[in-house]
């Protein structure tokens, strides 16, 4: 497994192109091979491919806009092919009231997922608190997983929005073996605080073993609140952390 930063953690960074342009120098700076890009400003796919190239960086997954993703499915496709990327994620989706928003959830984004696995790409849907609502007695989550194909379908399991949920992160990246090429790594401090990889109280031995087992090809580091500290910084200490439990 590889390990890579998130880019929706220095998104204050990312408004326009040069800035853009310089955060990810700073990541690769710091070590990071891979990136996903998420909350940034619109970018042209060829210019996204041009500036991974410099930096020695690969876009691994993305979180693209809803509208984009229901308007132009094809387009978006033609443009993850040109910067290489395969996985094609929903970064949110308001899930309440539960039982009605899941059917509207279905007859949106089936017909989503289909055009983008006919492209060759993948649909990675990422998970926040609201899917461990249940519906008949079982999570959003878990219906999801049923009634959504493997192949059509992937999940960008965050551990942090699982804890806060009343999940097992770990236990939940199992259950879904073979469907988490991409995972998030975020922590979780008491507050309930998102935190620094490592500094928490996330068992991260647990979800690296369970990543491992369930064929996770990339963990992205994300903090969606530094807290007041400086995000590049968080990622800096997040990436050594990693690196001294053997990921690079």
């Amino acid at each position: 497994m590889e390990i890579g930063a998130q880019l929706f953690t220095v998104r204050d960074f990312c408004k326009n192109l040069d800035d853009f342009s310089l955060t990810l120098a700073k990541i690769a700076d710091i070590g990071y091979k891979h990136v996903q890009v998420s909350g940034t400003c619109a970018y042209p796919a060829e210019w996204l491919r041009d500036e991974l190239a410099k930096n020695g960086l690969t876009c691994v997954l993305t979180h693209t806009p809803a509208a984009r993703l229901l308007e132009e499915t094809e387009q978006v496709c033609r443009e993850h092919d040109v910067f290489c990327c395969k996985y094609i994620g929903l970064g949110y989706y308001a899930f309440s009231p539960a039982k009605e928003k899941y059917s509207e959830f279905c007859a949106k984004y089936a017909p989503v997922a289909e055009k983008i696995a006919a492209s060759g790409n993948y649909f990675m849907y990422h998970n926040h608190s609201s899917e461990f609502q249940k519906i008949d007695g079982k999570t959003v989550l878990a219906h999801l997983a049923e009634d959504f194909p493997a192949d059509k379908m992937g999940f960008t399991l965050d551990t942090y929005w699982i804890q806060v949920g009343g999940g097992d992160p770990a236990a939940w990246i199992e259950a879904f073996s073979g469907r988490v090429p991409c995972i998030h790594l975020k922590d979780y401090a008491y507050g309930p605080t998102m935190a620094v990889v490592g500094e928490g109280n996330i068992n991260f031995d647990r979800v690296f073993a369970a990543a491992e087992n369930a064929g996770t090809k990339y963990m992205l580091v994300e903090q969606d609140k530094c807290n007041g500290e400086d995000p590049f910084d968080c990622l800096k200490r997040s990436y050594d952390y990693l690196r001294s439990r053997g990921f690079s």
